[in-house]
């Protein structure tokens, strides 16, 4: 049996390329699978549990069938829906993680994270960050209704979209003696993450110890995914939507 780790698919109304991609990779691997671990921006934007677009409905729908057939399926927030609650996990037969978390991963202790709290050096995001996830602040606009939700979130998506335009590449990306501070923290030497749409393997050192950071890949133009099972260690993988 596999372990499957996918990230950043944004799935949205107007990618319906993506949504069948992720069916297809639902009934072709993840049936197969273990366990499915996604880690963060599975959607391109959250409100709230009680939107039920068709295309969440959907979604939903296909994960608690994987569930129903045997595979373990795990949720962590992501920096575009990080609103996710309880309630569609349990339409979808997910199990929220928290970010970090750190899992088992065949007798290798493995951190995983979405990975936006990595990226230091972006101060003015990491800002927005902690608003952001501030409870009093998540109650408060969850408390508000659907349509100013939907509003505010095409609002904070174009001045996203705006601010990074406008930044240096290297400020979007991990800072890496924030990388190696959280892995040594939490005693591991390995760490699977998402978010920066880089991915790759990465060889460091961390406690004196060769160590490995992966980055699993957004899905725009490949379907990307991690698997690791018993008999291999975790390997990238892709293929075109």
């Amino acid at each position: 049996m596999t372990t499957l780790f996918i990230s950043d698919l944004h799935l949205e109304e107007s990618r319906p390329d993506i949504t069948a991609a992720f069916l297809r990779f639902v009934e072709r691997r993840a049936a197969q699978a273990q366990s499915l671990f996604i880690l963060g921006d599975f959607f391109e934007a959250w409100i709230g549990d009680d939107e039920r677009t068709p295309l969440q409905e959907q979604v939903a729908a296909a994960l608690q069938s994987l569930s129903d057939s045997g595979t373990r399926v795990f949720l962590m927030h992501g920096n575009r829906d990080f609103l996710i609650g309880d309630d569609f996990c349990n339409r979808a037969g997910a199990t929220l993680l928290d970010d970090p978390v750190v899992v088992d991963l065949y007798g290798t202790p493995t951190l995983l994270m979405h990975g936006d709290s990595l990226c230091t050096a972006d101060v003015e995001y990491q800002k927005f960050r902690t608003s952001m996830r501030n409870v009093q602040w998540q109650k408060t606009f969850l408390a508000r209704p659907l349509a100013d939700r939907q509003l505010v979130a095409r609002q904070l998506r174009d001045i996203s979209m705006a601010r990074n335009k406008g930044k240096e590449e290297l400020i979007m990306d991990v800072t890496p003696k924030e990388v190696v501070e959280v892995m040594e923290s939490h005693g591991v030497q390995r760490l699977i993450h998402g978010h920066t749409h880089r991915p790759a393997e990465h060889e460091l050192e961390v406690n004196g110890q060769p160590a490995k950071r992966i980055v699993l890949g957004d899905w725009a133009e490949n379907a990307w995914w991690l698997e690791a099972s018993s008999e291999q260690p975790p390997e990238l993988k892709k293929e075109p939507l």
